[in-house]
């Protein structure tokens, strides 16, 4: 495991402790005295049944997201312990066949939008070209 490594944001993951073990993100809350907004205003509907449905897929998306940046972290410190590896060895900063064989992976799986996340994944684990 890899330690002080930098998330793509910039904050770090702390000494001892994994990407996957990132503590949850914080919930905005409003500050002490101020109100929440009505419910319409923050899921666009004043409709309570569609209103409710909203919140519970929100809740979803919310827990996806976190499950996304746990895993985005823990694969950017896996690539780059290979890299350290690698040049450790005596081997090439980059395997450019692999790159490709990623950018394809996701190009097939999610087109054009798969070919950019691939991009973004790459830099994350390698540093920039």
């Amino acid at each position: 495991m890899m330690t002080g490594v930098m998330e793509q944001s910039g904050g770090p993951i702390r000494p001892g402790q994994s990407a996957a073990q990132e503590a949850e993100p914080a919930v905005a809350t409003p500050p002490a005295g101020v109100e929440a907004e009505p419910a319409e205003q923050q899921t666009g509907t004043e409709e309570p049944s569609a209103s409710a449905r909203i919140v519970q897929i929100r809740e979803r998306i919310d827990e996806i997201d976190h499950a996304l940046i746990t895993l985005w972290q823990e694969r950017a410190a896996l690539s780059q312990e290979v890299g350290a590896t690698r040049m450790a060895s005596g081997g090439t900063r980059l395997v450019l066949s692999r790159e490709r064989e990623i950018l394809e992976r996701f190009r097939v799986a999610l087109g054009a939008d798969g070919t950019q996340l691939a991009l973004l994944l790459l830099r994350a684990g390698r540093g920039p070209l």
